[in-house]
This record gives structure tokens, C-alpha cells and sequence, in this order.
């Protein structure tokens, strides 16, 4: 029998669902295997990042994180900012303490100046960040949770090169400056400003020619750190992923490891949402023809209590 002009629309039209089937279930398995890549890189990325301390072994320590967790508490971050080069561990030129509460959604920053004079236990009187040059992250940790009599539970090591570096991978950040210097050959203007890994890193860098000191420095390293956590939470280029994972994995180490960075995604994310920052009041002062920046005991008390009112709010 000929075939008629209606059997061959049917034809076409029983044949078109096909098609489409093909080309999606095409899409859909090249979409997975890229899925499964990054997933299998996120995981390789974490494994290199992951350094826990010697506490982590602790059965009490898990049980109390797993608590915070589960009941979605505050928890408070240090980051340290580390130049290190070949057969010198550095010191930490950069420390930020972060409590972050996910009930309030907000976040409390301190910059902790490097000169700080405090007790690094097993060492004395010392700047703080030479806990890290006595004893690494572990002594670092130790001395910041004396100093303020807040609990540190997990650290970030960021190498500043590998800052450097991410900043370029996520497109750069943007900041605003209220102050017009130049620093390495670069002049940073007033008002909005994109910066790029280099210019970003000379911009946190400064410090002698800004009358505040480190207070200043500390305040530009804060306005950056918040550009790049808001950068990345919003960053979308799927092309970029391997690099930037690559980044991470040479440059950054931290106890946390996949299970706890799957929650700090999940539940803690919002608290970029509503940023205060704290400094640290001081004097400056010679001491054994050596300058250390000199903070009282009630300035302690001070911001070790607005921290943990911070973490206590609901």
C-alpha cells in the first residue's frame, strides 16, 4: 500500500520526541561526567587543604562540633594570613578572628594587629604573630583562644601568593577606598576601585604611610577578605572551577575537612550578610628596643565579651 501524506507526519512526529531524547540524554551524561569531575576534584582539593591539629584526635572535640553543627551554633574561624618562603616557616602577618551565627545571620571580625604584646604559652611576652614562627597553626590557635578566652574551632592558613592568585581566578574584587597612597609602584585612588590579585595584595600591604598603622592595614584587609567571600558565593563560571581548586589546594590549608565545609555551606553562608568589625585599642611602646603595640587588660575583656555576645544572640 502507498504510504500517504498523514502517515508520514505521524511518522515525523513519532520520531521527534527520539531526537530530542538523544540530544538530552547526550547533554545529561556530558553534564554528569563534568559534575562527577568536579565533585571528585572538590574532594582531591579538600584532601591536600585538609591539616588538622594535633586537638582534632580528641573524641570530646568531635562530639562538641558535631553538636554545633547539628544545632546550627556559632562557631568561630581564625584566619591567618602566612608569607612563607623555602626553609622559613614565616609568621602570620595577617590574623583575623571570624565568629560567624547563623541564627542572627551575621558575622564579627577582629583583626588582631601583629605587634600585639601578649603571652605565647611556653615563650612569654612576645608579638602574637611569632606564635606562628615558635610553634605553627597549633601554637597560633593556642595563643589567639588565651589571649581573648574564646574558643577557635577551626583555622584557615591562606599563603599570600595563593591569595594573590584567587582574587585573579574569581575576576577580582571590588572595594571601596577612602584613602588615596601608593604602594608598590601602584596609586590607589579614592572611591570604587577593582582590584585585581596584585593590586589587591600591595593594597592590604600598606601600612607605612597610612597615619593609622596597622589599624588601617587591618581595615583594608577586612574590606578585602569580605569582597572576595562575597565574590565567591556569587561566582558562577563553571570554566573556572579547576582553576581555582587548583589554587586553593597549593595555597591553603585548614582543619576543616568535606563533612564540616558541606555545613558551613549550608547553614552558615547567610552570615556574610551582616558584617561588624572590631579593632583592637592600643598604644604603641619601646620595650627592650623592641616596638610592640600594647593593649590593656579591660580592651581583652571588652572584645572577648562583645564576641561572645555575639555568639550567644538569637
Amino acid at each position: 500500500m502507498a504510504e500517504t501524506r498523514a502517515d508520514f507526519k505521524k511518522k515525523k512526529k513519532r520520531k521527534w520526541p527520539y531526537w530530542v531524547g538523544g540530544i538530552l540524554i547526550a547533554i545529561l551524561l556530558i553534564g554528569g561526567g563534568y559534575a562527577w569531575y568536579v565533585w571528585d576534584k572538590i574532594h582531591d582539593t579538600v584532601d591536600d587543604m585538609h591539616e588538622p591539629l594535633a586537638r582534632d584526635d580528641d573524641p570530646e572535640r568531635k562530639q562538641e562540633l558535631d553538636n554545633i553543627f547539628n544545632k546550627k551554633k556559632s562557631l568561630n574561624v581564625l584566619l591567618l594570613g602566612v608569607d612563607e618562603r623555602t626553609g622559613d616557616r614565616g609568621r602570620s602577618d595577617t590574623m583575623i578572628l571570624m565568629s560567624l551565627n547563623p541564627k542572627t545571620n551575621s558575622m564579627t571580625m577582629l583583626s588582631i594587629p601583629r605587634d600585639t604584646y601578649v603571652n605565647i604559652p611556653g615563650h612569654g611576652m612576645d608579638k602574637i604573630n611569632h606564635a606562628y614562627a615558635f610553634g605553627g597553626v597549633e601554637l597560633s590557635v593556642q595563643t589567639v583562644e588565651e589571649a581573648f578566652d574564646i574558643p577557635v574551632h577551626f583555622y584557615g592558613k591562606v599563603n599570600m601568593e595563593g591569595f594573590k592568585q584567587g582574587v585573579d581566578a574569581i575576576g577580582g574584587v571590588t572595594i571601596t577606598n577612602d584613602r588615596e597612597f601608593t604602594q608598590d609602584g601602584i596609586t590607589f585612588g579614592v572611591g570604587e576601585l577593582h582590584l585585581q590579585g596584585n593590586e589587591a595584595l600591595s593594597y592590604i600591604r600598606m601600612r607605612k604611610n597610612d597615619p593609622r598603622g596597622d589599624m588601617g592595614r587591618n581595615e583594608r584587609q577586612r574590606q578585602v577578605i569580605t569582597a572576595a567571600i562575597n565574590e565567591a558565593a556569587s561566582f558562577s563560571s563553571i570554566t573556572k572551577v579547576g582553576d581555582i581548586l587548583g589554587i586553593l589546594g597549593n595555597n591553603v590549608n585548614t582543619d576543616l575537612n568535606m563533612k564540616n565545609i558541606q555545613n558551613l555551606f549550608s547553614n552558615y553562608l547567610g552570615t556574610r550578610a551582616n558584617v561588624k568589625t572590631l579593632e583592637i585599642s592600643g598604644s604603641g611602646q619601646t620595650i627592650g628596643g623592641i616596638w610592640y603595640y600594647i593593649v590593656p587588660d579591660s580592651e581583652f575583656t571588652r572584645l572577648s565579651t562583645e564576641m561572645k555576645n555575639h555568639m550567644e544572640a538569637k
